[in-house]
């Protein structure tokens, strides 16, 4: 059988920012202040310069260590203020994702954080899903999978294989967007410490 693939879609300008590099500065160094707090189990009650990061969001922490993932959590809903979403996910990617160990005292000052915030989801058609703008969840039943937009920009994916990708991250066949399965998109503001040109650990 070949290989299910198509031509990327066309992309599209990418909406104005929503957070200014101060802020995208704050909520990185948030995050490596969360980790750091939690590995020598200090109280971190942060003071937040800036009412907007109080608005719950969804948002997922990623973070990489020597250009390899090291860790991935995050919440689809706007459950929390988008601080405590940034805090909550970058403590859980550091030392609850079960693909990895805990993060290591050695380990914590050469992180490399990136965060996601999200956009509430929306049904979407799968011809209508655009390679770079959107992420995917395909759920059926209890099964819901999720990959972050630019995962497929990482890979080099088409759009047939960011689908059949997100259906395999749910745990269900290849082609389940095809067959009854829910395609939802959203779009992310993506920013980590490779958009700055000092250290914010």
């Amino acid at each position: 059988m070949l290989p299910l693939r198509d031509n990327p879609l066309p992309a599209c300008a990418p909406p104005p920012a929503e957070f200014s590099l101060d802020e995208r500065a704050w909520l990185l160094r948030l995050a490596h202040d969360s980790i750091a707090a939690a590995l020598s189990r200090a109280h971190l009650e942060p003071v937040v310069p800036w009412p907007h990061l109080a608005v719950p969001r969804a948002a997922f922490t990623t973070l990489h260590l020597d250009a390899r993932l090291r860790g991935c959590v995050g919440f689809v809903q706007a459950l929390r203020p988008l601080h405590r979403t940034v805090a909550e996910t970058a403590v859980a990617a550091a030392f609850q994702d079960p693909r990895f160990l805990p993060v290591s005292r050695e380990e914590v000052s050469l992180l490399q954080v990136e965060i996601s915030v999200l956009s509430p989801l929306a049904e979407i058609a799968p011809e209508a899903v655009v390679v770079g703008r959107h992420g995917l969840v395909v759920s059926q039943g209890f099964r819901r999978g999720l990959l972050l937009p630019q995962v497929a920009v990482e890979h080099g994916w088409d759009r047939l294989t960011l689908l059949r990708e997100t259906c395999r991250k749910a745990g269900l066949e290849d082609d389940a967007w095809r067959h009854g399965a829910v395609v939802e998109a959203f779009t992310a503001e993506v920013f980590g410490d490779q958009d700055f040109s000092a250290p914010l650990v």
